[in-house]
């Protein structure tokens, strides 16, 4: 019976993901990683209600979060460049959190930690104006018509979204889908508190200054799909 109850949690999980938890069978290291690492380095939601930088061990001047960190390239280049801001990853894939971890033990980094589930459920738990920074970065795009109700740019998901934001911080947004760009300014539009603010014309064909290229965008790249860069500014 427990077996069964265990199934069957897991798949209302993958169902409320709208996807896949797990790829590949995961190497030895990488399940002992996720078995031994992981539990030292998980967002406990019970502390991040209270204050996100509870969740590191010494005090950090900023909170940053990343949803969907992918393979981890940009989450573990910022965690490296900045140490004093504490970075928060949320990934329910578990092929790409065992990725990150690996990386994580290689380099003794130190501020990171990793909410391994839905990002929604986290970010709703999050006091008001506690976060500096969020990063969604190539969302999976989800094109089909009757799809697009599943896309993590939504008017309810702004909401939430601006809400954990301090005023002048930003929400950054990277996508190589032509559609999803057009989909997320029309929402920005909608959202009170979110504003785009381009210094020219050609502002969403540059990446920020600090920008590092991921693996899924090299690829983008080479099938000739055009990435687009958004700042999205909390008033």
């Amino acid at each position: 019976m427990a077996e069964i109850d265990s199934k069957e949690t897991e798949r209302r999980r993958e169902t409320a993901f709208f996807g896949r938890r797990k790829g590949h069978a995961l190497r030895s290291h990488q399940n002992n990683l996720m078995q031994s690492f992981l539990p030292k380095l998980l967002a406990d939601t019970t502390k991040a209600s209270t204050d996100p930088s509870s969740l590191f061990e010494d005090t950090k001047q900023q909170i940053h979060i990343e949803i969907g960190f992918g393979g981890g390239e940009h989450l573990i280049a910022r965690a490296q460049q900045n140490p004093d801001i504490g970075y928060i990853g949320c990934e329910a894939y578990v092929n790409g959190i065992a990725k990150l971890l690996n990386q994580i033990d290689v380099l003794k980094i130190e501020n990171i930690r990793i909410y391994p589930g839905d990002a929604l459920e986290f970010c709703k738990h999050l006091p008001s104006s506690s976060i500096d920074r969020l990063y969604i970065l190539y969302p999976d795009p989800w094109p089909k018509v009757r799809q697009r109700k599943r896309r993590i740019i939504s008017d309810e998901n702004l909401g939430v979204f601006q809400n954990i934001l301090k005023a002048g911080s930003e929400l950054r947004f990277a996508t190589d889908i032509d559609d999803y760009s057009a989909w997320t300014l029309a929402h920005i539009e909608r959202a009170p508190a979110l504003q785009w603010h381009p210094i020219s014309s050609l502002d969403w064909c540059e990446p920020w200054q600090d920008w590092t290229r991921t693996r899924y965008e090299a690829k983008a790249i080479r099938e000739g799909r055009v990435p687009a860069y958004f700042r999205f500014v909390r008033t």
